[in-house]
C-alpha cells in the first residue's frame, strides 16, 4: 500500500514566500478520518493540535506519556501514514481496514491488536413489528508502549464522550495507554448491558403476546428477534477470551494495576453472555410454543368445520332423498309430511349440536 506524506510535512506549504519576509506556518486541521490526536503526559492532555508524527516525536523526546489517535473509517492510503510512523504490522493494518472482523486479540512484536464489536439498540414501536433491533459496528485498537490508536467503523460507536471523561481523570491516565484500552472495553461492555436490558423488555412483551388469546405474533417475527439476538451473540461471545487474556497478564503492555480492571470487565461480559444465551433459549421456546399454538388453533378450527359439516349433512341427506323422482316415497302426499320432515331435521341437527358442544368441538 502506498504511503502518504505525514500530516506534519504539510505545514507551511501552499504559500509563496516574499524575499526577506518570514511566513508563519499555517496550522493544519485534522483530516476527516482523524477524529482526534492527543498527547498525554503525567495524566494530563497537552494543549494544542498535533499531527501523528509530531505527537509521537514529542512523547519519545520526553521519554514519558503516550499518544492517543482516533481514526474513523480510513482507507488504505490514509492509514498507511499512521502505520509507517508507529510501526504497525501490515496484517493488523489490513484487518483494521476490513469492517467485518471477529472480536479477537493478537500480538505483533511489541504491539497488541484488539478487535471489538460495538452494538446499538434500534428504537422501534413494537418488537412484534420491528425489522431491526440491534445495529453493530466495529472498533479496532492498536496498543503500544507509548501509543494507542483506535480505528472505528460505524456511526454509533463514537468515543468522544469517553475521551472527555478520561481527560478529566488524570489519575487514571497516569496508568498509561493500557488504561485507555480498558476504558474502551468497559465502555463497549456497558453498552452490551444496556442493549441486553432493553432486548429483555422486548422479549417480555413478545412472550406476553404469544400466550395472549388470539395473538397476532407469528413465528417469523420471533425468528427475526432470534436472528437479532444471534447478531448480538456474535459480538459478545468471542470477546470473552481476549478480555480474559488481558486480565491474566497476556502481555507486559498491560500493567498489573490495569489488569485488575479488566477482571471487572470480564465479569460484566460474563453477565452479558449469560443473558444472551438465555434470550436464545427463550426465543427457541417461544418459536416452539407459537408453532404448537398454531397447530392447536388449526385443530380447533378443523373440529368446528367438521362439526358444522356433520350438522349440515342431515338436511342435505334428507332433502336429497326426497328430491328423488319416485312416485312412491313415504308420506309423500301427506299434508303433514313437510312439517314432520322439517321437525326431524331440526331435531337431529340440534342433537348433533349439543353433542359437539358438550365435547368441546363447538
Amino acid at each position: 500500500m502506498p504511503a502518504i506524506p505525514s500530516l506534519g510535512g504539510l505545514r507551511g506549504r501552499g504559500n509563496s514566500r516574499a524575499k526577506g519576509v518570514p511566513v508563519r506556518p499555517v496550522p493544519v486541521p485534522l483530516s476527516a478520518y482523524v477524529v482526534d490526536c492527543a498527547v498525554y503526559v503525567g495524566g494530563e492532555r497537552l494543549p494544542g493540535r498535533w499531527t501523528h508524527t509530531e505527537a509521537i516525536k514529542e512523547v519519545r523526546k520526553r521519554h514519558e506519556g503516550f499518544v492517543w489517535i482516533g481514526l474513523h473509517e480510513p482507507d488504505a492510503e490514509q492509514i498507511q501514514g499512521v502505520a509507517d510512523t508507529f510501526g504497525l504490522h501490515e496484517l493488523a493494518v489490513e484487518d483494521a481496514l476490513e469492517a467485518h472482523q471477529r472480536p479477537k486479540l493478537e500480538r505483533y512484536d511489541d504491539t497488541l491488536f484488539l478487535v471489538v464489536k460495538t452494538v446499538r439498540y434500534v428504537e422501534h414501536e413494537s418488537p412484534t413489528t420491528a425489522n431491526e433491533i440491534v445495529e453493530t459496528g466495529e472498533l479496532m485498537v492498536f496498543l503500544g508502549r507509548d501509543f494507542v490508536i483506535t480505528v472505528r467503523h460505524g456511526n454509533h460507536s463514537g468515543l468522544a464522550r469517553l475521551r472527555r471523561e478520561l481527560d478529566d481523570d488524570a489519575e487514571r491516565l497516569q496508568l498509561g495507554p493500557a488504561a485507555v484500552v480498558h476504558a474502551i472495553a468497559d465502555h463497549v461492555v456497558d453498552h452490551y448491558l444496556d442493549v441486553t436490558g432493553r432486548i429483555e423488555n422486548d422479549i417480555d412483551v413478545m412472550e406476553a403476546q404469544v400466550f395472549a388469546p388470539r395473538s397476532q405474533v407469528s413465528a417469523e417475527q420471533i425468528y427475526l428477534m432470534k436472528r437479532e439476538v444471534l447478531e448480538l451473540r456474535r459480538a459478545v461471545m468471542p470477546l470473552a477470551t481476549p478480555v480474559q487474556r488481558l486480565a491474566e497478564g497476556y502481555t507486559r503492555l498491560v500493567p498489573d494495576e490495569v489488569r485488575s480492571y479488566f477482571r471487572d470487565v470480564a465479569d460484566h461480559l460474563t453477565t452479558v453472555s449469560e443473558r444472551v444465551a438465555a434470550f436464545d433459549e427463550l426465543l427457541s421456546t417461544l418459536v416452539d410454543a407459537t408453532v404448537a399454538k398454531i397447530s392447536l388453533q388449526q385443530n380447533t378450527d378443523m373440529r368446528k368445520i367438521t362439526s358444522w359439516a356433520a350438522i349440515i349433512t342431515v338436511p342435505t341427506m334428507i332433502a336429497g332423498i326426497y328430491g328423488m323422482n319416485f312416485d312412491y316415497l313415504p308420506e309423500l302426499h301427506w299434508k303433514f309430511g313437510y312439517p314432520l320432515v322439517i321437525t326431524v331435521i331440526l331435531g337431529i341437527c340440534l342433537l348433533l349440536y349439543r353433542i359437539f358442544r358438550k365435547n368441546g368441538w363447538l
